[in-house]
């Protein structure tokens, strides 16, 4: 016997064993299941089969009081809404007017109302108080980096304003307005928007008339028609491909301002300011002269001014002066003082401003100052809600700064 079958034979002899032996083990544990797998699958079935009872029994139990699934898939749960529910839920309005209650509101109203409700958050006219929403000017400003959106400016339908207010103000305390109340709070930001005057009374009678400033630019979204087609090609283009893609920065570590570029910012900064607050070159000053007459009249003092300037901030998020000044929530104070009342063009002022307008009255520092004092004691129906002034200084100072401006 040659070496190759001394090898190969005892090898193949044993294979075959080995492959009987797998072939008997798998016949007996497929065909043949062990005990303790029988018994569970068992016990698994019998648990399987009380579930199902169980479950055929409750059906039987509905079925007899009458509960049963119905043809249409319901199964006799509660009963349908009545009406009276329905409409407690569906108070939407929209722009259509579909939905607006039956009621009335004047501007009036609406300002008693908004000052007792709203203004602890939204500011007496809607100039806002810290942080909350602005409500009443920035028109002309929706091109700008830091936009004011208000029904003034952007918003596109007056039923929003309704809908917004009845549904979720005042804060904290929502839907506890009165469908009255919501109207005439609508009329009141309407009003201190510039886009009605202070005898305007709006109801559900009226409402539709009223068209916002922005409505015309708000647009249906038409992208899935004009667009989208764009993106949509039956042909995967697979021309002018790049050979590759390089990634030259990760976005975890890109940064708009690298501290290199700021620090060198902040350095040249420090050093403008620096240079800027050098004292100049001491020179000899003249003796002081005494205090002539033409001294005295040649206006208020620098001191004054820059206080007037500051105190004037209160006054920034309704009116604005100097270049490019235009009229906003107030109008334009450039040339105030001594000009006639209710003079600035394009303003739509209050019927107290168009009466002494007409009258001739001017903004002598003296009338001007009565009014800073007591807005509305001084001026009854006046649009401005600011409360006034507190102190004399004060009113000097802003009376000061505003006369450094002319028209």
């Amino acid at each position: 016997m040659s070496k190759f079958l001394k090898i190969f034979a005892p090898a193949a002899t044993g294979a075959a064993g080995m492959l009987a032996l797998a072939y008997t083990a798998a016949d007996q544990f497929i065909v043949d299941i062990p005990a303790p797998i029988r018994e569970a699958i068992a016990i698994n079935a019998a648990v399987a089969e009380e579930a199902r009872a169980e479950a055929e029994a409750r059906a039987a139990e509905l079925a007899m009081a009458g509960l049963a699934p119905s043809a249409d898939g319901g199964y006799g749960l509660g009963r349908g809404a009545l009406s009276e529910e329905v409409a407690a839920w569906d108070t939407d309005v929209r722009p259509d007017g579909h939905g607006l209650p039956v009621g009335s509101g004047d501007v009036f109203t609406g300002e008693e109302v908004f000052v007792e409700r709203c203004a602890m958050c939204h500011g007496d006219f809607g100039e806002a108080v810290g942080r909350w929403p602005v409500l009443a000017g920035g028109q002309g400003t929706l091109e700008h980096e830091d936009p004011v959106k208000t029904i003034g400016s952007y918003w596109p339908y007056l039923s929003t304003v309704y809908d917004y207010v009845k549904r979720a103000m005042p804060f904290g305390d929502a839907t506890s307005l009165s469908d009255d109340e919501v109207y005439a709070i609508t009329a009141y930001l309407l009003y201190v928007n510039d886009l009605v005057d202070d005898d305007f009374e709006l109801s559900n009678e009226n409402f539709q008339d009223v068209r916002l400033p922005n409505e015309a630019n708000f647009i249906d979204d038409d992208r899935l028609t004009t667009e989208f087609p764009a993106f949509v090609r039956p042909e995967i283009c697979m021309e002018n491909c790049k050979d590759a893609v390089e990634i030259t920065m990760h976005a975890s570590v890109l940064d708009v301002t690298p501290e290199e570029t700021a620090a060198k910012a902040a350095a040249a900064a420090e050093a403008a300011a620096a240079a800027e607050a050098a004292p100049a070159a001491a020179v000899e000053e003249p003796a002081a002269a005494e205090p002539t007459e033409a001294a005295a009249d040649a206006g208020p003092s620098a001191e004054l001014i820059a206080a007037g300037e500051g105190v004037f901030r209160q006054c920034r998020s309704c009116h604005q002066v100097g270049e490019g000044a235009r009229n906003a929530t107030g109008p334009a104070l450039n040339g105030v003082v001594g000009a006639q009342i209710g003079a600035v063009d394009g303003f739509r002022y209050s019927n107290t401003f168009k009466d002494a307008n007409e009258a001739g009255d001017v903004w002598s520092a003296d009338r001007l100052a009565e009014f800073l004092a007591d807005p509305r004691g001084s001026m009854a129906g006046t649009k401005m809600a600011f409360a006034g002034l507190r102190t004399q200084e004060d009113i000097d100072a802003i009376i000061a700064y505003l006369s450094t401006f002319s028209r």
